[in-house]
């Protein structure tokens, strides 16, 4: 099989990443110019012919996304692969809207760039879809036609997408969750079991056609291939064998496992070379990322001082975006962490006040200790495709705020072991500024407070108030423990009760961590916000708005909801007692049956009567919600509404609901 030469135009700023892609893509025989700001990007564009352009946003001169426009503008129809730091669904909008191709965010694998590479390459070639043959086996991806031996093979949807699957990367081992990756869309994501049942359906049809039984092969622990046409028959599974013109991403990363003992002392060798050359980078740009942490810490300064301008904020932020991209492609992710939080402080459409900036210096020194103590990759126990990726941002947020050093270790070591990502700051003032940058989340936060003085309580002008104001302003719902470690022996019941009676009515909860393990701090604040994975709450929802509906599940799957949705009202008995929902959402106007005669059947039934009913509805009368309270409603809202403020209103029935029960 011949080499087809291909040409990549790259246009990044980062130095590192640049010598990082450029290597890795060579080594898959593609043609590498690298650029380093957007204007240049024009030029070369505009002049040389590419297959495809990969192209970071944050650019000098002409930013990624209006290189992107002034591109598709003039008609250049060449697929283009969008790179950045920034991880929101904002910016991926912006991308694809400027008529982005594809889209990823720093940091990612090298093998999945290369694949998305060759992805749109085949989206953009003039024959994207040949016929693909295997021995006597073909499959013609326009017809959707699979003959064996020039006979025809009927596969259903899945077993089809299986086979044109390994077919079009027979030299690849599919994991089970790569095959459900590509096969299966996030609203239906099953289990390993159901891929294991469609490959079993699809070894006996190929064999029942003419096949060899053990066709698709498998390698334990790894996933499965499809085997050469010449190397089936022994009835054994063994590695794929692989084209000598072809070279695998995977050859030219580390972490790797080997194919064979041929392949294995390539491999290693390979894998030795990489890490050699992740070394060799590191050493020259270390001293880059703790220059650009100079030049971030003096605009810090400043912002505390009140002296600077909002360009030298906006200069702060893209140094901290080139550093999280940095830090992330050389898999320094612990750093790179702490480098997105500093752009994401920076990134403010309004110059920071002196109390927003507050945390800044701390995130800045952690970043320098952190720089400064990686040394370097050789000899190290973790290669740097082994280090654990930073904690699941769709976690619920713990936030430990003025905290005792070794509680606070203990406590974060708890957090994570019961599914919620603790962030911890050394200040009320630091805490103030983090929560300043906090926009969106997909769950309340749980927030402890330390306190040394509970004296001072007495006090309405206490920072810690401010705080707590704060914090009640900006999340509907939410956990606050004020904790203190003073001992009150031989404090008055009346004085003890006043502190406890300051910190409820600034809305949080007094704890006297005294003689207390921290497993019991912990579940003290958490009691009322169980995680997803502890509970699943069941929500049914009755509407004949088809959108909606769609909407419903991405709503409140993040606050730990499995939602049901019905459009026809007719089969709701049905639906009704095979969901067995913990709570239930109906709209008003429906064919045929309305949302208060459902209610009222609810209601009269022994069975369902304490079952938690809310209203959504676009319906904003009065008169509209006097009847669903009338007709026996625990709550009514208005469409739209915020997948928040939805839930909370869920859990909180259901918390009054077990209240009641108890």
């Amino acid at each position: 099989m011949g080499i087809v030469v291909m040409k990549i135009l790259l246009i990044e700023d980062d130095d590192p990443l640049i010598a990082l892609l450029t290597r890795s893509l060579n080594s898959q025989h593609y043609i590498v110019d690298a650029v380093k700001d957007g204007e240049m990007g024009w030029i070369y564009a505009s002049t040389f012919d590419y297959d495809s352009i990969v192209l970071d946003i944050m650019l000098p001169k002409l930013d990624g996304i209006s290189l992107c426009k002034k591109l598709r503008g003039a008609g250049y129809t060449t697929p283009i692969l969008l790179l950045t730091a920034q991880d929101n669904t904002t910016a991926k909008v912006q991308g694809l809207d400027a008529g982005a191709d594809d889209y990823m965010v720093k940091p990612f694998e090298i093998a999945e760039l290369i694949a998305r590479v060759r992805a749109l390459r085949r989206r953009g070639s003039n024959n994207p879809l040949p016929l693909l043959i295997w021995g006597d086996l073909m499959l013609d991806p326009i017809t959707c036609e699979v003959t064996y031996n020039r006979q025809p093979l009927i596969l259903t949807t899945k077993e089809y997408d299986l086979l044109e699957l390994f077919l079009r990367d027979s030299a690849r081992v599919f994991s089970s969750e790569e095959i459900i990756d590509r096969l299966w869309s996030s609203d239906d994501f099953p289990a390993a079991a159901t891929v294991r049942s469609h490959l079993r359906r699809l070894r006996h049809k190929l064999q029942s056609a003419g096949a060899p039984p053990d066709a698709i092969g498998t390698i334990h622990g790894r996933g499965y291939y499809l085997k050469s046409p010449q190397s089936h028959g022994n009835g054994t599974d063994r590695q794929p064998e692989r084209s000598p013109s072809l070279v695998s991403a995977i050859d030219i990363l580390p972490g790797s496992d080997s194919l064979n003992g041929t392949e294995s002392s390539d491999r290693d060798a390979q894998q030795q070379q990489y890490l050699a050359f992740i070394q060799e980078t590191w050493v020259t740009t270390k001293p880059q990322c703790l220059e650009r942490l100079t030049e971030i810490r003096a605009i810090v300064d400043r912002l505390l001082a009140g002296n600077c301008t909002y360009p030298e904020q906006q200069q702060a932020h893209q140094q901290a975006h080139k550093l999280v991209g940095t830090l992330g492609v050389l898999t320094l992710l612990d750093a790179m962490e702490i480098a997105r939080r500093l752009e994401v402080i920076l990134n403010r459409s309004i110059l920071l006040s002196p109390t927003a900036a507050a945390i800044l210096p701390t995130l800045v020194d952690e970043l320098v200790k952190s720089i400064v103590q990686k040394t370097g990759y050789a000899n190290e126990t973790t290669a740097p495709s082994q280090i654990p990726p930073a904690a699941n941002p769709d976690l619920p947020l713990l936030l430990l705020i003025a905290i005792d050093a070794t509680l606070t270790q203990s406590l974060s070591a708890i957090a994570e072991h019961r599914g919620y990502r603790p962030i911890s700051l050394s200040t009320i003032a630091a805490g103030v500024g983090y929560l300043t940058t906090i926009t969106d989340l997909p769950s309340p936060p749980v927030i402890f407070i330390g306190l040394t003085d509970t004296q001072e309580l007495t006090n309405v002008n206490l920072p810690l108030f401010d705080l707590m104001a704060k914090i009640d302003r900006q999340f509907s719902d939410r956990s606050v423990l004020v904790l203190s470690d003073r001992d009150e022996s031989n404090d008055p019941p009346r004085s003890q009760l006043h502190q406890r009676l300051a910190v409820v009515r600034h809305g949080g909860k007094f704890l006297n961590t005294t003689g207390l393990t921290a497993d019991r701090i912990f579940t003290a604040a958490t009691a009322r916000f169980p995680t997803a994975s502890e509970v699943e709450l069941k929500v049914m929802v009755v509407d004949d708005d088809l959108d909606w509906l769609r909407a419903m599940p991405k709503l409140l799957q993040p606050w730990g909801m499995k939602v049901t949705t019905l459009a026809d009202p007719q089969q709701f008995w049905t639906v009704l007692q095979s969901v067995d929902p913990d709570a239930l959402i109906l709209d008003i106007k429906m064919p045929e049956i309305n949302g208060f005669e459902l209610c009222q059947v609810l209601r009269s039934d022994p069975h369902w009567q304490h079952l938690p009913i809310l209203f959504l509805t676009a319906a904003q009368e009065a008169i509209a919600q006097q009847e669903a309270f009338n007709v026996g409603a625990d709550d009514y809202l208005c469409k739209p509404v915020m997948g928040g403020e939805l839930a909370h209103r869920i859990r909180h029935r259901l918390t009054r609901l077990r209240s009641l029960q108890s």
